[in-house]
């Protein structure tokens, strides 16, 4: 069904048409995802104010312990998760709070480097992915942008395209090969013009989320996908973020 063709890789045709052949008590509905979705969020948030506030009580080392912590535990469960989608009724909170450990300690560090030249710059990035999120599912909602098939290909091929080339550009600094357009204080017109398409990217992925979400409850997903759905969401939501974080400090790293 190309009703499944979403941006974001952990919410797909497949995972969902596997879930309607298991056994399972009630059906996911979208106000069950939504309020999953906030207790994620909730537990991303108390992660990464926890990790935060471990830096201002000067325990650096246990904030980058736990930014470690957050950074393997976070990518094991959400693989686990992505594979195996009854576990997300499970896994998803320790995901996000592990999540929130991840984001507290890597927003104090990007402060630390331009907080000086960009005062407020995690909470501005944080405003505007929040912003970005509620437009997106205003368009949504009101069926302003529609996921059509074309829309969804383009989505979805971005999505990839972005994923191989940070893998070789990660593979490539394995070997001292750098790209700085790709820096995170680069203030070229390259550097700006693919952070900019990526966040765009990101956005609209949102709307692909919104609708795997909706469409779940229409054809009768167990409850557990309630879970997976918010999980999926999480994810979209987070890399939304980062990505807005760092555009923002290219900005900074442009000021004298």
């Amino acid at each position: 069904m190309a009703l499944f063709e979403s941006g974001n890789p952990t919410l797909s045709e497949k995972i969902f048409n596997s879930s309607l052949s298991t056994a399972h008590d009630g059906a996911m509905t979208v106000r069950g995802s939504i309020a999953k979705f906030g207790f994620l969020l909730f537990m991303v948030i108390a992660g990464a104010t926890y990790n935060w506030h471990l830096f201002m009580v000067s325990k650096a080392e246990t904030m980058m312990t736990l930014m470690w912590v957050g950074l393997i535990g976070g990518l094991i469960t959400g693989l686990i998760i992505s594979f195996k989608p009854a576990t997300a009724r499970y896994l998803a909170p320790p995901y996000a709070l592990m999540e929130g450990l991840l984001l507290g300690a890597f927003s104090v560090i990007v402060n630390n480097m331009v907080g000086q030249k960009y005062p407020g710059i995690v909470m501005q990035a944080v405003g505007l992915t929040f912003s970005v999120a509620l437009v997106m599912f205003l368009l949504y909602n009101f069926r302003i942008i529609k996921p059509t098939a074309k829309f969804k290909a383009v989505i979805v091929s971005a999505t990839m395209g972005i994923f191989l080339f940070y893998m070789v550009y990660w593979i490539l600094s394995l070997f001292h090969v750098n790209m700085p357009f790709m820096s995170w204080n680069d203030f070229s017109p390259l550097g700006i013009g693919i952070n900019i398409f990526v966040i765009v990217i990101a956005a609209l992925s949102l709307i692909l989320d919104f609708e795997r979400i909706e469409t779940g409850e229409q054809m009768g997903a167990p409850k557990y996908m309630e879970w997976y759905g918010a999980f999926g969401l999480l994810v979209t939501l987070v890399w939304l973020y980062i990505e807005i974080l760092k555009l923002l400090s290219r900005f900074a790293s442009s000021r004298n």
